[in-house]
């Protein structure tokens, strides 16, 4: 069912009790890690939940090159005097809000080594350049997410990180949740989301492809929104799918011939 007791806030459709336990987590000062497939709502859920609890959201878009100093904060140089900036980490910390890292296996290992003392009992965070100590307020909550099907020996979270989380794990909407998905987002009718929906299943079920991942919510989003602008379907499939999903020629043809299959 959709969360109609919260229409003013940013649309996510749950699809178990992960509402629940994401508001447990926060009212316990538990730590969450969610798992699961690139586009499937994670980050739309975690919006949901910061509005639903009147939180402030500092996300975090985690990268090869993402240091703890970007995490923490550092001096700049403003109008010729150097001052402390506090980093996203930091600012949830003090104001007592959701910090979200998003793919923080992507992350530099020092990130590590500050989110420890954010994920146990001493809920500190240590910002030595400025020698403050700052104890996390019942309000804060730390949320990390990853894609599990997505990782290679140098990018896996090991299991003394992972055992630090409460985890909820997250996959692709079943098609009775995804198609009154894609239709609100994007104002497609009924029909060609359901037949959307359909090709996606289809593409998750392949193997032997070389597919590194299933189509994901957000693209069919996309393909929709095509569609309802009054963009060929099989234009709209081209951009907003079969591309996305692959460079290899054989793949994409392998694609079209499925779209081709389930549009007639």
């Amino acid at each position: 069912m959709n969360d109609l007791t919260h229409p003013d806030l940013p649309f996510y459709q749950p699809v178990a009790d992960e509402c629940a336990v994401f508001e447990m987590a926060q009212a316990k000062a538990l730590p969450l890690l969610l798992k699961g497939p690139t586009g499937c709502g994670k980050t739309r859920f975690v919006e949901h939940m910061a509005a639903r609890l009147d939180l402030p959201l500092y996300t975090v878009a985690c990268h090869d090159d993402l240091s703890a100093a970007d995490l923490i904060g550092r001096y700049l140089l403003k109008g010729g005097e150097t001052v402390w900036v506090d980093g996203p980490l930091t600012r949830a910390v003090r104001m007592g809000g959701i910090c979200y890292l998003d793919e923080v296996v992507e992350a530099r290992k020092d990130v590590t080594v500050v989110l420890h003392p954010l994920t146990d009992d001493r809920r500190r965070l240590v910002i030595d350049k400025t020698r403050e100590e700052l104890v996390a307020p019942e309000s804060f909550m730390l949320v990390a997410s990853y894609n599990p099907g997505y990782q290679n020996i140098l990018k896996k979270m090991k299991p003394s990180t992972r055992q630090r989380f409460v985890s909820v794990g997250f996959d692709f909407p079943a098609p009775e949740v995804e198609v009154p998905v894609v239709m609100r987002e994007s104002g497609l009718a009924e029909d060609p989301a359901r037949a959307l929906v359909r090709l996606a299943g289809g593409i998750r079920k392949l193997t032997g492809m070389d597919l590194e991942e299933g189509v994901s919510t957000r693209l069919l989003i996309y393909a929709a929104t095509l569609m309802a602008s009054g963009m060929p379907i099989a234009r709209a499939l081209e951009a907003a799918i079969i591309e996305p999903l692959s460079d290899e020629a054989d793949v994409q043809q392998a694609l079209r011939d499925l779209a081709s299959a389930v549009y007639g």
